[in-house]
């Protein structure tokens, strides 16, 4: 049998490659022939606009370049994968972008504090407390912890209602903290650039935690966003509890703390009210 002679861009779709910047394998059935060369595509679609237009999509100087690598980290929280991922960046010159950091800087624009479970603070519902038995003590030295404690808090308070967030926010905020899948029309906004825009475009990137779920990896099917390699991290639970549970309890005991010491006050608050 005489031996096929493909296209710039072999088995390919060069529809998606011009467009997109994409290395899409292309299907037999929505294959073409161009000046006595086989050209496969994705697609109807993008064949029959490459037949519109071939010159468009085919090499004339020089070869036609391929994309830079791209490359999707997955793996559970606490199995390393924001490590890995600085540091397979940083050896082979890609951009290490986190995606749910990325989402926290997009809502610290607007709320100048990340959002979450993991950074909610719980509400000091002692602080008012406080302050009422400062008052009613009359003591001054009370009276400015009261100063110091209800301004701060009514503050916070007054600044969380006067922050308007935009519908993509809101979407935003509600995956930080609920788990809520982002629409399509959010993912737009974010995911795209990374591989449609300079200078991901043709750097090419590490992406780290990203797709998350189904509906992610088949949001990037449909949009034709291919990676080049998807590498998920696989790590003993027993691991994960040592590298997470420190930090935790760390962060539970400076709760406990105060919250021990907010009772404390409002005891002696008490005690004091009552001489």
């Amino acid at each position: 049998e005489k031996k096929r002679h493909m296209g710039d861009t072999k088995h390919f779709c060069p529809v998606s490659l011009k467009e997109n910047f994409v290395l899409y394998p292309g299907l037999s059935e929505h294959a073409a022939k161009y000046q006595e060369k086989i050209y496969y595509f994705s697609t109807s679609e993008n064949r029959d606009k490459f037949l519109e237009n071939p010159e468009d999509y085919v090499a004339h100087k020089e070869p036609l370049q391929a994309p830079p690598l791209r490359v999707c980290l997955l793996g559970t929280h606490g199995s390393g994968k924001t490590t890995c991922a600085r540091w397979v960046a940083d050896k082979i010159g890609l951009f290490h972008i986190q995606f749910e950091e990325y989402l926290q800087e997009i809502m610290i624009r607007k709320t100048k504090k990340k959002v979450g479970p993991d950074f909610d603070e719980e509400p000091e519902e002692d602080d008012s407390k406080i302050a009422a038995l400062s008052q009613e003590l009359g003591d001054f030295s009370l009276t400015m912890t009261k100063t110091k404690i209800e301004p701060e808090h009514e503050s916070e308070n007054k600044r969380e209602e006067e922050i308007e967030l935009t519908e993509e926010e809101e979407a935003i905020k509600a995956n930080l903290v609920e788990n809520e899948a982002l629409p399509p029309e959010v993912l737009d906004n974010i995911v795209l650039d990374w591989w449609k825009k300079e200078p991901f475009r043709s750097t090419g990137f590490i992406l780290d935690g990203f797709p998350r779920t189904v509906d992610e990896a088949l949001y990037l099917s449909e949009r034709g966003l291919c990676p080049d390699v998807a590498v998920y991290i696989q790590v003993e639970e027993n691991d994960i509890l040592d590298r997470l549970l420190p930090s935790r309890m760390k962060k539970w005991r400076e709760k406990h703390y105060k919250k021990v010491e907010t009772k404390k006050k409002l005891k002696d608050l008490k005690a004091k009210i009552r001489v």
